[in-house]
This record gives C-alpha cells, sequence and structure tokens, in this order.
C-alpha cells in the first residue's frame, strides 16, 4: 500500500474517526485484549474536543480513512506539568482489513516526522501496562521505556497503569 497518504482531519471525518476507534477496539477484543478500548466508548465530541486542543491525522488510502491518531501538545494526566519539548501520540488506530501488516509503522513515523517538524525533539506516548503486546510493539518501534504511571483516569471508566514510552526524533535519530 505506496498509495498511503496522511492529513488532518476535521468535523466532516468524525464519523470516520469513530469508526476507526470502534473497529480497532473490535478487532482487539476479538484477539482477547481486554482492559484497553471499548467500542462505543469515544464518540465524535471526544474527537471534536482534541481537535481544539491538539491535532487528529487520519491515514488514507484510495479515498478512505485506513488509519489514524491524535497528537496532542501536552498530557499532564499521565506526564505532569512538562517544557514543551514533546508531542504526545493516542490512539494509534489502523483499519486491519484494510491495510497491510506495518501499517501502524507508518503512522507512528509520520506522528514522529509531524512531532520533529513542530520542533520538538521527543515522541511520547503511553501504554495500558498489562498490555505486553504492544508494550512490546512499541519497545521495537525504537520507544524506550521511561516510567509508569499508577491510577490514570480513563474516558468513562475506572483508572488504569500505564507505562510511560518515550523516542527521539532529533535529527538522525528517527
Amino acid at each position: 500500500m505506496n498509495g498511503l497518504r496522511f492529513r488532518l482531519a476535521d468535523d466532516s471525518d468524525l464519523a470516520a474517526v469513530v469508526r476507526l476507534r470502534d473497529d480497532a477496539a473490535r478487532w482487539m477484543l476479538d484477539r482477547g485484549v481486554t482492559g484497553q478500548w471499548r467500542p462505543g466508548e469515544l464518540g465524535a465530541d471526544h474527537f471534536r474536543r482534541t481537535m481544539l486542543s491538539g491535532e487528529v491525522w487520519l491515514a488514507e488510502a484510495d479515498g478512505r480513512a485506513v488509519g489514524g491518531w491524535e497528537l496532542w501538545w501536552e498530557d499532564e494526566g499521565a506526564w505532569g506539568p512538562q517544557p514543551p519539548t514533546a508531542g504526545y501520540v493516542h490512539r494509534l488506530m489502523v483499519d486491519h482489513s484494510r491495510v497491510p501488516p506495518g501499517t501502524g509503522h507508518r503512522l507512528l513515523r509520520a506522528a514522529e516526522r509531524r512531532v520533529a517538524e513542530a520542533g520538538r525533539p521527543l515522541v511520547r506516548l503511553d501504554c495500558l501496562a498489562g498490555n505486553t503486546r504492544l508494550n512490546a510493539y512499541y519497545l521495537k518501534a525504537g520507544y524506550q521505556v521511561v516510567g509508569h504511571k499508577e491510577g490514570k483516569p480513563q474516558p468513562g471508566g475506572a483508572s488504569k497503569a500505564y507505562t510511560l514510552l518515550e523516542k527521539s526524533v532529533r535529527d538522525g535519530e528517527e
């Protein structure tokens, strides 16, 4: 799938972003990954709010949204107050029925490029501590564990423990 195109989402994309998120949640549940995402958990209002304070990105192929992610410029809930040195990737999602293996890494690389273009040297993300498969995915992508966060509030649910990971995206280090 060489024709993958990345662009900022807007209000007209909200239904597609919600569909991607719900489909990714169902994909995880079908594979026994529980406690991470639930279908119907986040609606258009969530993504609209994110667009006001950060960015929501889409990956498209053949005119259809096949992936996306959120990019925040601060994340005090997980990382506490921080200087403006990082971009925070959230909700990396792909339509597994429409993309080949490795597409998630391509989306992650696009998010990393965006953070670097904004002049920030670090990309940070957090991952459910008990999701060993996803933690391994990010480690393989070059992220390093830099801490843990107990009791991070969740949209519409109980607080959970997370692994905090980061990666340098300075020139030559990506």
